[in-house]
């Protein structure tokens, strides 16, 4: 409940200071097991996808994130487990006697749909960096989910990092095809690569100032 709650009050925000444009809506995956990779420039562009599931499927999205961020504090991890369903991926290995995707697989294996940000950290808005390979992981050990690449834009104008003001500003979601999984981790990353580039041009902005 305090979850809805929590997204129909993210809906509202979105309506009313966001223009949001979203490209191919009904591409995005709402049953499991599946995986939704993005772009990373906000702390909104988990909310923001979060935001265009259907309520009642909210406790079936899985956003992915760093432990060592979303649950650095008593609140942060409170707030991260039962409003956020974040999943919290350990970063920089320390402990080596657990696979740090685990929580990802046992997700994907009770048919939860994933949201990951494959650069792992938030970039300049609409730069990407290169993409880790840990979604590979993913898609070979769950090949029969599908992987939706997303690209957003302007997410990053409308809350840049260390702010805590939302900017109105019209921002972009472009949903493209999904990939599956045919054997080779290299080729799969390529692919992605390749359609993450694809969606990013698929209009043309103003340079960011």
């Amino acid at each position: 409940m305090l979850q809805k709650a929590f997204y129909i009050f993210v809906r509202i925000a979105i309506l009313f200071l966001l223009g949001l444009n979203v490209r191919r809506k009904e591409q995005l995956p709402v049953k499991g097991p599946a995986i939704i990779v993005a772009n990373h420039n906000s702390h909104l562009d988990t909310m923001v996808l979060m935001a265009l599931m259907p309520l009642t499927k909210l406790k079936d999205i899985k956003p992915v994130a760093a432990a060592d961020y979303f649950f650095s504090s008593p609140i942060k991890a409170w707030l991260s487990e039962h409003v956020l369903g974040i999943i919290a991926v350990e970063r920089g290995g320390k402990d080596r006697s657990r696979d740090p995707l685990q929580g990802c697989y046992d997700a994907l294996g009770d048919g939860k749909v994933l949201i990951l940000f494959p650069e792992g950290s938030r970039g300049e808005p609409e730069q990407m960096t290169d993409l880790k390979k840990g979604v590979s992981y993913l898609a070979e050990r769950f090949p029969q989910a599908p992987v939706v690449p997303v690209f957003t834009h302007g997410l990053g104008k409308a809350l840049p990092r260390g702010s805590f003001l939302l900017v109105p500003f019209f921002c972009d979601i472009f949903i493209g095809e999904p990939i599956t999984w045919e054997g080779n981790r290299i080729q799969f990353m390529n692919t992605l690569r390749d359609r993450f580039a694809a969606l990013s041009t698929e209009k043309t902005f103003a340079p960011w100032e």
